[in-house]
């Protein structure tokens, strides 16, 4: 949780190292990444996702925008 939206991306930033470090264990998922309203995101490894990717997608719009990471 932040407590500026200036701090969002910095938050966002440090989750997908975290996972990309969890990632690398198995190379086998790649990250899922929601956003849900202005500000509010998830972050989850998930096998519908090739390794190396970052999937960004909308819940309310099901938009899906692959984004080339570096697993």
């Amino acid at each position: 949780m932040v407590a500026h939206a200036r701090d969002v991306d910095r938050a966002l930033n440090s989750a997908v190292r975290e996972l990309q470090t969890l990632a690398m264990v198995h190379g086998v998922e790649g990250i899922l990444a929601t956003k849900h309203a202005p500000g509010r995101f998830t972050l989850e490894l998930s096998r519908d996702v090739p390794y190396g990717y970052t999937l960004e997608t909308h819940a309310d719009t099901h938009h899906k925008r692959p984004v080339q990471t570096g697993n």
